[in-house]
């Protein structure tokens, strides 16, 4: 019964000693020397403009949020296209219903203007 779980835990012993040999090297062979340089903030290779507590604007997430709801729907697309042949005349009808449904939700956030950035 436990046989099966053998090459898991094979793996997960490979991989942990993996990362202490990584992260063992790294030190030894970095030497661990820290200046005023290597330690200050940053940002996109230049000086932080601000404090870095600022409140990003919401308009920020919403956006993050929808890249994420509209590209997990488009990514329904692809099994329904590999099965097209099994599902028929229904679900290539079930694939409009949701098509539309997305097309009519894009455009509603469009109009919105919450893809907008001023």
């Amino acid at each position: 019964m436990l046989y099966g779980y053998l090459p898991v835990l094979i793996f997960l012993g490979i991989a942990i000693a993996l990362g202490v040999v990584l992260l063992a090297l790294g030190l030894i062979l970095g030497g661990g020397r820290k200046d005023d340089e290597k330690l200050s903030p940053y940002e996109c290779g230049f000086e932080p403009f601000e404090d870095s507590r600022i409140k990003f604007d919401v308009r920020y997430y919403l956006v993050a949020i929808l890249f994420i709801i509209f590209d997990l729907e488009i990514a329904f697309l692809f099994p329904w296209a590999v099965s097209l042949d099994a599902i028929g005349a229904f679900g290539i009808i079930a694939m409009a219903v949701f098509l539309t449904v997305l097309v009519v939700g894009f455009v509603y956030e469009w109009k919105k203007g919450a893809l907008e950035w001023d």
